[in-house]
């Protein structure tokens, strides 16, 4: 740790948009390798404005150092998916901390924040998502209590266009 002090977690304010952002952008690169699809600085300008969104909706918080910079930061909001449920459900989302500050309890203190949000605006339940592939997230949620709920499953389809043969140009031989 810089100072020997454990960043703070709090409530993201409007400052915090663009470094929160750029956080995003190094999150959504690094999770290309455990098979994410989701293209990084391509998606800068929709993230802004989700990251901009729960700093007014109070939906975001921020694990901040000392010298007021951000090192993680963990989104969370109540299920709002319409359907009638038997129990309140919140959604943790976007769980990042900077690599060089893992493995100190930095993510454990956002997720715990993010669920005691969660837990006083009503929610029974937690539901988060982390890749098949990312063993290293799957075994700190299992930590923390998560377990396995519904399996996303994938299949990449063949690219019609370079799956047929090559004959030529159509009429070549009529």
């Amino acid at each position: 740790m810089p100072d020997g002090e454990r960043p703070t977690v709090e409530a993201a304010v409007v400052d915090d948009i663009d470094d929160v952002t750029d956080l995003w952008v190094a999150l959504a690169a690094g999770q290309r390798r455990h098979g994410s699809t989701l293209l990084a600085a391509q998606n800068r300008a929709t993230v802004r404005e989700w990251v901009a969104r729960s700093v007014v909706t109070g939906e975001l918080l921020v694990a901040r150092e000392a010298d007021g910079d951000p090192v993680g930061f963990v989104g969370f909001a109540l299920d709002r998916e319409g359907y009638e449920r038997d129990c309140v459900r919140g959604t943790v989302s976007n769980l990042f901390v900077i690599p060089d500050r893992r493995g100190e309890g930095i993510g454990a203190d956002l997720l715990d924040a993010a669920e005691g949000e969660l837990a006083a605006a009503g929610a029974e339940r937690v539901a988060l998502e982390a890749l098949a592939d990312n063993e290293r997230a799957r075994a700190f949620y299992a930590e923390r209590g998560y377990d396995l709920h519904r399996v996303e499953l994938t299949k990449s389809l063949p690219d019609s266009a370079a799956d047929e043969p090559d004959d030529g140009p159509a009429g070549e031989f009529d």
